[in-house]
């Protein structure tokens, strides 16, 4: 089975031997793929709907992998006792809907060693909640795919180097990093803040003024991080 680029970069961050958690499995082609690799020994599949939940159960079957595929029909981190996975993969849904799982599974979330995330909003408001709750970015990736970005976080237990809210909030690793997707990324960043600040030009409101304050500064700091990436590229 051939992943996507997004999959493929999700499978990249799990360590081979792991057990996998894989919240909202999405017609199961990672953990088919995860075993059948041998990356993993067993995976489970968590779905929040019957539909899906049945789904997932009759590809498992299929692919003659139910023994090693657990298929669970339940509300995110939910589906897991502690101790069950060393990984939890939580991909293509909004950052907001991540940031509510993780939240509401603190007891599931105290034995999983490695975070590997795919929001497809709000990450950065899904980067400062795990730093702010005991997890340091490890390691983060983007895609491209069909002409989306996408980005893919590892996050781990520790301290998080990077101690500027800004960083954080952008992707800390990304800035680090000498990659023209990350370029891409952050100018994407910059256009969609640009957007804001047309919105909130002229507000009369006190509370409308200090988010346009703030939107005007991240503005700098955005430029401030593309010159520095287009130095790197150079």
């Amino acid at each position: 089975m051939n992943l996507s680029r997004r999959l493929d970069a999700i499978a990249g961050y799990i360590p081979h031997g792991s057990t996998v958690a894989d919240i909202g499995t999405d017609h199961l082609q990672l953990p088919v793929y995860l075993i059948n690799s041998g990356i993993c020994r067993s995976v489970i599949a968590g779905e929040l709907n019957q539909l899906p939940y049945r789904q997932a159960e009759n590809l498992a079957a299929f692919h003659k992998l139910t023994g090693k595929i657990q298929v669970r029909l339940g509300d995110g981190l939910k589906v897991l006792s502690p101790d069950e996975a060393e990984v939890v993969v939580i991909a293509g849904i909004g950052g907001g809907a991540i940031l509510k799982m993780l939240s509401d599974s603190p007891d599931a979330l105290k034995t999983v060693q490695r975070l590997i995330l795919q929001p497809m909003t709000g990450a950065g408001y899904l980067r400062l909640w795990l730093v702010q709750n005991g997890w340091r970015i490890s390691d983060e990736t983007l895609v491209e795919e069909k002409g989306r970005l996408y980005c893919v976080i590892l996050a781990e237990h520790g301290r998080e180097s990077a101690q500027d809210q800004f960083l954080i909030e952008i992707g800390p690793r990304l800035a680090e990093k000498n990659n023209p997707l990350a370029d891409k990324y952050f100018w994407k960043l910059y256009t969609d803040c640009q957007k804001l600040a047309d919105k909130l030009s002229g507000a009369a409101s006190p509370a409308a003024k200090e988010k346009a304050s703030e939107t005007n500064k991240k503005l700098i700091r955005i430029r401030e991080v593309l010159a520095k990436n287009e130095r790197k590229l150079c």
